[in-house]
């Protein structure tokens, strides 16, 4: 098979694949089974929509917290009524307090200042969008990934449904607007996050803010190399060693190095590593104070935990930062956001709040919206494991964004 026969079959399976999300499966369309898990009538759903299996693990609300979330439904309506005139002590006091789920979009639209993007940019996503149908070089990728987030979430349960398709789209319009990323695994949660509260316009600016605003800065997760994430862990360090020094050894002895389990931490703030109600508000908080949150919560869940880490082992240990804390968390969220705060305050104290300024490395390098065809390696299946690359449709400028390649998919999987 020569060059252009592989470009041809780049060509077919990217358009079968987005013939799929833009219009569905059709008839003759086989779905594998276990990519489009049923929905049995019996199972309850959680007041966040996911699914609980287990009917022993259902827990019901307490009817004196949701009196304490109507009562603040009102207050939050009369803050977001008058949001420009809102003093940020109360807004700080109001957050930490936790946001009301039912009204969580529109204070995160507020936050992240996603209204006036999407006045100020209109029509220019679905213009990305439609690039991306035509041009992203992430398209296969992007599908494998939409298929495997929160499938254990009513939104996401279906195929091909009305929320893998907007989940789809952001990432592809995405992968064609910020060429210095393009598409890496890791974003579709943060993508689907979002997709929960947002619509579909709204997610992808708000993901576009995330990743390019200096307030949050994810971009240097993302890019080769991940260098916002060596700093961050290196920080990391620096707080284990000079406030929790005792469990710092425990885990170095244990073989534990901070990279095998804050990954996850600081790349997606914590999705799928703590219960996902207290998930909810570490993100009502990042989204209010930035990233200076990743490295004080990590400080704050060792701290809270360190003594359970004490008795465990290497494998122990990582089975329970992994997947214990999410599945079996000893703290109410009330209680981890005061000792959150706390240790906010500690880290304040000796100048330990803030990871520092971002290197070169982490900024980005090309305009953002800007896209070429001639910048895009576009993948194509490998032979003999080597990757052949075709050459781009033509040489046109077309006002968009890109993304660059994914060469760090296979990074992320080894991380």
């Amino acid at each position: 098979m020569n060059e252009d026969e592989i470009a041809d079959k780049v060509y077919e399976e990217r358009e079968r694949i987005v013939d799929l999300y833009r219009n569905g499966p059709g008839d003759g369309t086989i779905i594998d089974p276990v990519d489009d898990p049923a929905f049995n009538d019996y199972y309850k759903l959680d007041r966040f929509g996911f699914i609980i299996g287990d009917e022993s693990k259902f827990k019901k609300e307490e009817p004196q917290d949701i009196k304490i979330e109507v009562t603040r439904e009102q207050k939050w309506l009369k803050m977001i009524s008058n949001w420009d005139g809102l003093s940020r002590d109360k807004l700080k006091r109001r957050v930490y307090k936790g946001i009301p789920n039912s009204l969580r979009g529109k204070v995160w639209a507020k936050l992240l200042g996603v209204d006036q993007l999407t006045d100020d940019q209109k029509n220019k996503y679905k213009h990305m969008r439609e690039l991306a149908w035509e041009h992203s070089p992430d398209v296969r990728q992007i599908d494998l990934d939409v298929n495997r987030t929160y499938r254990e979430h009513i939104n996401f349960r279906k195929r091909y449904n009305s929320k893998q398709q907007e989940l789809f789209n952001i990432l592809s319009a995405y992968s064609i607007y910020n060429l210095d990323i393009g598409y890496t695994q890791g974003m579709s949660q943060i993508a689907a996050l979002l997709l929960m509260y947002l619509s579909e316009d709204e997610a992808f600016w708000a993901l576009s803010t995330l990743i390019s605003n200096s307030k949050y800065h994810m971009h240097g997760f993302f890019i080769p190399g991940f260098p916002k994430l060596i700093r961050f862990q290196d920080h990391h360090d620096k707080i284990m060693n000079k406030l929790l020094p005792k469990l710092k050894k425990h885990l170095d002895k244990n073989g534990v190095e901070t990279g095998l389990y804050t990954l996850k931490w600081f790349f997606q703030c914590f999705l799928d590593r703590i219960p996902f109600k207290l998930t909810l508000r570490v993100w009502d908080i990042f989204l209010l104070e930035g990233d200076k949150i990743l490295s004080a919560m990590a400080y704050c869940l060792l701290k809270l935990h360190r003594h359970q880490l004490y008795a465990l082992g290497m494998d122990d240990i990582l089975n329970f930062l992994q997947v214990k804390l999410e599945q079996n968390y000893q703290h109410s969220a009330d209680y981890t956001i005061e000792k959150l705060q706390e240790c906010l305050t500690e880290l304040k104290k000796i100048k330990l709040d803030n990871a520092g300024p971002p290197s070169q490395n982490e900024k980005l390098k090309r305009e953002l919206g800007i896209f070429n065809p001639d910048d895009i390696p576009v993948k194509k299946p490998q032979i003999n494991g080597v990757d052949k690359k075709r050459k781009p449709i033509n040489a046109d400028q077309i006002h968009s964004s890109p993304e660059q390649d994914s060469q760090r998919q296979g990074e992320w999987t080894r991380l």
